[in-house]
């Protein structure tokens, strides 16, 4: 399943996720926006991971002096898959 996040805060506009229902693991993360190496990176990092371990990664990353962050905002993503 694909879930579609709207960022707040962040260069990245929006975070694609394409993950296992059943699983929670993630297949695939595309940030459309933001610092193409930065980015990239990440999503190439979480690819294999669950959606909780992603949370417990990346949740509460900063970027210089912003309260978020690219992978922050992804932890966001991950969280709201959870809950939903």
């Amino acid at each position: 399943m694909v879930y579609t996040y709207q960022t707040k805060g962040t260069c990245s506009r929006l975070i694609d996720i394409d993950y296992d229902e059943n699983t929670h693991i993630v297949n695939k993360v595309i940030f459309h926006g933001g610092c193409p190496g930065n980015t990239l990176g990440v999503a190439t990092l979480v690819k294999g991971k669950t959606l909780e371990e992603i949370i417990s990664l990346l949740k509460g990353i900063k970027c210089g002096y912003k309260p978020t962050s690219c992978p922050d905002q992804l932890a966001k993503a991950c969280e709201n898959i959870i809950n939903s």
